[in-house]
């Protein structure tokens, strides 16, 4: 059995404020080109097909152009669900007209969890689609109050699943989430409340030959080899710079072995960060990736962006390596003074300012001001 596996689209999302439409229609025809070319079983898209739960009509227009051709041009199934930027019931519209023999489309927490079954010349392979749900919405759907974390939404989830899966069948997992020690960038939004954990563990998905997990942008595999994040296909912040995307191939072997090839996206516009003096960096090769410029330049540079941007018109973010370098931090010779004791924190504050603690005239004035404030509070 041979799977394609892609997440976090985010069809509709800008960099920088810039259009990333071409961007994504290149990718799109990569995938699709994938597809064909390896004759894959199903192409799985783990979650975050659009940006915003309300995308832009252009967006949705270039998914669906995306999925028609699929369905035309390949004889794959489509397994995909909601992540956190999507709307879980425009997902979830998108199933009423599809062929439920060749596609699995999940954009709503369900208490039940029928499986895609596709057949290969070993038997069965079982695809279970668990689309993103806040607590709230899981708490309803399982009539469980005591759901309050992602980790138990996903433990439900899975659960579901496991209940209708075939005997004997080979089982593949699609999800989205944070597993516990995966390497998460800039770009993602939480998935728990403030000061919750938004982490799962691994062991959720003990049973799955496979696991194709959406919402982490790095290409990345959590605790075991076969419980992988596809990445984005788009580098989406400057955090990411210069990172190969790609999406996984997966080939599932009739005992349950597992192989996973990456096959890279080529963007027509990178991410990069270059560096160097202002005039320096005139002279490099035009380009249309998008830019941090960073400039070592000592002295401010008058109109640098709008000269920068005639040969990177794309440069989106500019700073100077001398702002960026983290001040110099002295060592105090012994512990940091007691919170408790003002007259040694103000000492140490003085000593880490100008390397050198109060002479005996800022001494007895510090003493003195501390005095009087003693007396206040004494006395109010």
């Amino acid at each position: 059995m041979r799977l394609l596996h892609t997440a976090d689209l985010h069809l509709g999302r800008q960099f920088n404020g810039i259009s990333l439409e071409p961007d994504h229609d290149a990718v799109l025809d990569q995938i699709a080109a994938a597809v064909a070319a390896h004759e894959v079983d199903a192409l799985v898209i783990a979650g975050d097909v659009f940006d915003r739960a309300a995308p832009s009509a252009s967006a949705v227009r270039q998914f669906n152009a995306f999925l028609a051709r699929i369905r035309a041009e390949t004889g794959a199934a489509v397994v995909m669900i909601a992540g956190n930027h999507d709307s879980g019931d425009r997902i979830e519209a998108m199933s009423v007209m599809t062929d439920t023999a060749r596609a699995l489309i999940r954009g709503t927490v369900a208490a039940e969890e029928p499986p895609l079954i596709l057949e290969d010349a070993h038997g069965a392979v079982a695809i279970s689609a668990l689309p993103f749900a806040w607590e709230y919405a899981a708490r309803e759907v399982f009539g469980d109050e005591s759901l309050a974390s992602p980790e138990d939404v996903m433990r439900a989830q899975i659960a579901a699943a496991r209940a209708a899966l075939p005997e004997g069948a080979r089982w593949v997992i699609v999800a989205h989430g944070t597993v516990a020690g995966a390497a998460v960038s800039d770009a993602e939004r939480p998935l728990a409340r403030i000061g919750g954990v938004e982490t799962v563990g691994a062991e959720l998905f003990d049973g799955a030959q496979y696991v194709a997990l959406g919402h982490l942008h790095r290409p990345q595999s959590a605790g075991r080899a076969g419980i992988r994040y596809a990445g984005a296909p788009l580098a989406f912040g400057f955090d990411e710079a210069g990172e190969e995307k790609s999406m996984s191939l997966v080939e599932i072997g009739g005992a349950g072995e597992v192989r996973i090839a990456p096959i890279p996206f080529r963007p027509i516009r990178g991410v990069r960060v270059i560096e160097g003096r202002h005039a320096d960096l005139l002279h490099l090769p035009p380009t249309e990736d998008f830019l941090r410029v960073v400039l070592t330049d000592e002295a401010p540079v008058i109109d640098a962006m709008r000269r920068l941007r005639a040969v990177f018109p794309n440069a989106c973010d500019l700073a100077y390596a001398r702002e960026m370098q983290a001040p110099e931090v002295k060592a105090l010779g012994g512990a940091p003074a007691a919170l408790d004791d003002p007259l040694a924190v103000i000492g140490d504050f003085l000593t880490q300012l100008r390397g050198e603690g109060p002479d005996a005239a800022e001494l007895a004035a510090i003493v003195a001001t501390l005095d009087g404030l003693r007396g206040r509070e004494e006395g109010a």
